[in-house]
């Protein structure tokens, strides 16, 4: 799923679900939504929906709040690749986004981030993980245990108790040999090797040393640095593996436009490429920079800011999500809806 980068872990995890299921959204690798509201199609699409949900079915709106697809179907995700998952009684298949069915609801689980990745997404036929491509067809048969999506010509697969990679034939690249692995990102890919993290290059070569604490979820490279953890303190890494900001926060996330967040005491800021902090730690919770915006938390309610740290939109929603083509998701109380950047409402739920 092409998300917006989201910066923090537990509750902002918790609470990011909520645009996928009303309740609780993961970064991937995390645990799985029970439905879709979310941020949108990605930017690869050239008509944008956003999944909403009315009286207890999902359906699409575009970015002006216009019903297109009515909401018919038990879950729905974001569109990816001109196809997004749905869910009727109990079984995933895939729509277009005229609505019309391209791939029967049929398997019982597909594999995070629950959308098509360069022509592939992963599903799952009993306990075993395989992938098939935009016409249902099997490309790889299932034969792994877990398996991760497609990045940069590559999927991280596990085979018994260790993880590789393999290509799009299906072909294994490189051997499993990692306790865990994960996508692929600007040319690297961090990988767990007994309790610490490196990062590899596509022919399996280690160009970062496993020497720093794995995270409690996956950071990639993002503009060309990664936030790593180091003795309990965070910093930030160039892919030679040299430190460009020092370890010197309770926690870092990737960067997004330029800034990235970072945490001291409990309060969360930014800071940019030369670790100037820009935006003073006041947070309780942040979301990563997109559309020129990010998503934060203060005494209990969500608002946003822009990259001066300026308050555009007034913190007044129990949860919200990042800019996507425009508008927001975001919730109040037991209803949700969509803002645009003046934070008026272009669709919100009503049942």
């Amino acid at each position: 799923m092409n998300l917006p980068p989201l910066h923090r872990t537990s509750s902002l995890l918790l609470l990011a679900i909520a645009c996928l299921s009303l309740g609780t959204r993961t970064l991937p690798q995390t645990a799985t939504p029970s439905a879709a509201l979310g941020p949108g199609s990605s930017d690869s699409e050239t008509v944008p929906l956003f999944s909403v949900r009315e009286d207890g079915k999902f359906g699409y709106i575009d970015k002006t709040g216009k019903l297109v697809i009515p909401p018919m179907y038990d879950e729905a995700y974001d569109f990816n690749e001109g196809l997004a998952k749905v869910e009727i009684g109990g079984k995933a298949g895939f729509i277009d986004t005229t609505g019309k069915v391209v791939i029967p609801p049929q398997y019982d689980r597909v594999t995070t981030p629950w959308s098509f990745s360069e022509g592939l997404i992963g599903i799952t036929v009993g306990y075993q993980h395989g992938f098939v491509d935009k016409t249902g067809k099997m490309v790889i048969l299932p034969q792994y245990y877990n398996s991760g999506p497609f990045s940069e010509g590559l999927a991280a697969v596990r085979t018994g108790p260790k993880w590789g990679y393999i290509d799009k034939s299906g072909r294994m690249v490189i051997s499993p040999q990692y306790d865990w692995a994960f996508e692929f990102s600007e040319g690297l890919a961090g990988v767990d090797v007994g309790e610490k993290r490196g990062w590899i290059d596509k022919t399996g070569r280690m160009i970062i040393p496993p020497r720093y604490d794995p995270m409690r979820f996956a950071l990639d490279f993002h503009e060309g640095l990664v936030a790593v953890e180091l003795n309990e303190k965070w910093g930030f890494l160039d892919k030679t593996g040299k430190t460009v900001i020092p370890f010197k926060f309770d926690e870092g996330m990737q960067f997004s436009e330029g800034l990235a967040a970072i945490e001291i005491g409990n309060k969360w800021g930014f800071v940019n490429k030369k670790g100037k902090i820009v935006i003073k730690p006041r947070y309780r919770e942040v979301g990563g920079f997109s559309e020129g915006l990010a998503n934060v938390e203060i005494d209990s309610k969500w608002g946003f800011i822009d990259r001066a740290g300026k308050m555009i939109i007034e913190p007044k929603f129990d949860w919200a999500e990042g800019f996507s083509h425009g508008i927001a998701c975001v919730g109040l109380g037991d209803k949700n809806g969509y803002i645009n950047k003046t934070g008026k409402y272009v669709w919100k739920q009503t049942k």
